[in-house]
């Protein structure tokens, strides 16, 4: 079973927090035990897992990949977004979780963020669910 997800960006480089969007993929197809993964089919966009309690963290993320990888800092690819694909590449493309009792198995304090680099878009996340048994 595959969904594809919708997510906006507001920003050039941002976290979007799609956590319910996904539970919500979960819940509608009645999942109780599985395993989840997650897929961003972008080259300049990435989905990590990481704190969602404290919005300061998202914001610090996003500044510290910016200050390690600037915007304008001579790249070969002319483009203009060269900094966006090494992010991209540094956090990743796809991510995978458990399913318990029907809810996303987190630790504590964690959510799932679409990572933005080059916004702001329109942007797929691809869910696939494999249900134990199966």
């Amino acid at each position: 079973m595959l969904e594809r997800l919708k997510v906006s960006t507001e920003k050039r480089c941002e976290l979007v927090d799609i956590t319910k969007q996904v539970q919500n993929v979960v819940t509608k197809h009645k999942i109780k035990e599985g395993v989840l993964y997650i897929f961003c089919p972008h080259t300049t966009a990435a989905v990590t897992v990481n704190e969602n309690y404290d919005p300061s963290v998202q914001a610090d993320i996003s500044d510290t990949l910016s200050k390690l990888v600037p915007h304008h800092a001579g790249y070969a690819h002319t483009e203009g977004n060269a900094d966006a694909h090494i992010k991209a590449a540094m956090v990743g493309s796809s991510r995978t979780l458990f399913i318990e009792n029907g809810k996303i198995a987190f630790g504590t304090w964690q959510g799932i963020y679409l990572c933005e680099f080059d916004g702001p878009r329109s942007r797929n996340v691809w869910v696939k669910i494999v249900k134990d048994g199966e």
